[in-house]
């Protein structure tokens, strides 16, 4: 508590010291109400009060399962023309593929068919604004862009760093997310 008191006293000092009139010392005849503090202390000053006021919100951490080296190979590669579909699709390829470890079964097979259907999907589908603009295809996107950025840099065979992983898993948890409000 005394922390909090500490740095909501700091922010004021100095959200005051950039406020045009910079705070007044009130007279014992003047009245302090709520729109004399909001004038003296300033916008910055408010939104610091109401962010120490509040808790923090903490992210809600992702469990990044183990690598594999055993799995079922899909064979459902390539598009249907249907955003949702394809979207799930190929989130749900893009799990597998993050989850392989090293000496996986079929390794580079995969990241070859992963790698063609992760192109097709981007080069179909971002031509269409009303498809582009949803959370899902820009978090797709990004996530799109890791994994065939790590294919590109350390070939097929070359499993994902843990960092990259935990990445990844949070960015799918995002696009699950979105599909299923239609996002």
């Amino acid at each position: 508590m005394k922390t909090s008191l500490a740095i909501l006293v700091a922010t004021l000092v100095s959200a005051s010291a950039f406020s045009p009139s910079g705070l007044k010392v009130a007279d014992s005849n003047a009245s302090c109400g709520r729109r004399d503090i909001l004038k003296s202390v300033g916008v910055a000053g408010v939104a610091s009060i109401a962010g120490a006021g509040l808790p923090f919100v903490a992210n809600a951490e992702i469990v990044v399962p183990a690598q594999v080296t055993e799995y079922d190979f899909p064979s459902d590669w390539g598009l249907s023309f249907n955003y949702e579909e394809d979207a799930a699709k190929v989130r749900k390829h893009m799990v597998t593929a993050t989850g392989l470890g090293k000496g996986a079964t079929k390794m580079e097979d995969f990241g070859k068919n992963m790698k063609k259907e992760m192109i097709d999907f981007v080069s179909y589908y971002r031509r269409f604004p009303k498809v582009a603009g949803k959370p899902s295809f820009s978090t797709l996107y990004t996530s799109i862009n890791v994994l065939a950025g790590h294919y590109t840099s350390y070939g097929y065979k070359y499993p994902l760093p843990e960092k990259r992983r935990k990445r990844l898993y949070q960015e799918y948890a995002e696009i699950e997310k979105s599909l299923k409000r239609g996002r």
